[in-house]
């Protein structure tokens, strides 16, 4: 029973660890469905600190997801995509006590039968910042934000990580409550 315990908890815990957070903001006095087409915002998209080719990564994505919606890529666009990028160094500690006995508590006669277990691992968070702002008012007016680690050894899955990231965000977007 121990060992599925076990092994559920550990899946858990790395489908907690690919998965990705998304959070949304908007502005409740904007109708979404007068938004038809898109540019993206290159002052933004310069700022953020990441290299060029992972830039143009997000942009192919957000591209692909914002046309699969049914918007337009134009020249004179209704609305502008910026993106933002930020990542911290994330440190997991995991202890596990293998005892043997029965019951809850703590035996001081038992500490040299345990099999006492700790791993350690590192790795990156990464969080993505997708703008949506209305180009004649230049007001943001939704923003999606994604969290997940970031693990990547080769540029295709960090290619797949990337889709993964920018199709979470858009997913919310526009807003379920834009019924103006």
């Amino acid at each position: 029973m121990k060992n599925y315990l076990f092994l559920f908890l550990s899946l858990a815990f790395l489908t907690s660890c690919y998965s990705v957070k998304v959070v949304t903001d908007y502005d409740e006095n904007v109708d979404f469905n007068s938004y038809k087409t898109f540019a993206f915002y290159k002052p933004g998209i310069d700022k953020a600190d990441i290299s060029d080719l992972d830039k143009k990564r997000i942009l192919r994505a957000i591209a692909s997801e914002l046309i699969a919606k049914g918007f337009t890529k134009s020249e004179n666009p209704d609305m502008l995509v910026s993106i933002f990028t930020k990542s911290r160094e994330k440190v997991n500690i995991n202890q596990n006590n293998m005892g043997y006995g029965y019951g809850w508590g703590w035996n001081p006669w038992m500490m040299n039968g345990m099999n006492n277990n700790m791993s350690v691992s590192r790795y990156s968070e990464g969080t993505l910042f997708i703008d949506f702002i209305d180009k004649k008012k230049k007001e943001l007016i939704w923003q999606g934000v994604g969290t997940g680690a970031l693990r990547m050894q080769n540029r295709e899955k960090k290619a797949l990580r990337i889709k993964e990231f920018v199709k979470e965000i858009i997913s919310r977007f526009p807003p379920e409550t834009s019924k103006k």
